[in-house]
């Protein structure tokens, strides 16, 4: 039982990490001369290395909005899962806890969702998608199996 605890944390602990290294790091969209994000738009002309806030659009802040709010619901859901462990009587579900990280996946995939059919109208066609919004799409599925394992998990002596 403590084997597949420890499995189950470090998958949790995966996706959470995942999910603050897509929402921090500027490679959303990349070329050999830019990088852009979530946060900020980065160029490199002539050694001249440039970085301006990200487009104002009401889609764009939605995608931020998606994305921290997946950090934050993944955050409680690992603090509520230590608490149900110690408070949680004996046969119990973890519930609350794969509730709050099953959100947690549906925030990040609703937020790639939109990147994805947004950025035609703000990234240029020559950029690519970058790693950052592979890693959004990697945390979907880790967090939506360690919420579903959750729900599932009952607590034992």
């Amino acid at each position: 039982m403590l084997l597949l605890l420890l499995g189950i944390v470090v998958l949790h602990v995966a996706a959470l990490v995942l999910l603050l290294v897509s929402t921090i790091v500027s490679a959303w969209a990349v070329n050999p001369n830019s990088s852009s994000d979530l946060w900020t738009n980065c160029t490199s002309i002539n050694n001249d290395y440039r970085c301006e806030p990200a487009d104002t659009g009401v889609w764009i802040q939605a995608v931020q909005a998606l994305m921290i709010l997946s950090i934050i619901f993944s955050f409680l859901s690992l603090f509520l899962f230590f608490c149900q462990l110690f408070t949680l009587q004996k046969g119990g579900r973890f519930f609350l806890t794969g509730a709050f990280q099953i959100f947690a996946s549906l925030f990040v995939m609703s937020g790639a969702i939109i990147y994805t059919v947004m950025n035609t109208e703000w990234v240029p066609e020559t950029e690519f998608y970058g790693f950052s919004y592979i890693l959004a799409w990697v945390a979907f599925p880790l967090a939506l199996i360690s919420g579903l394992i959750y729900v599932i998990l009952r607590k034992r002596e």
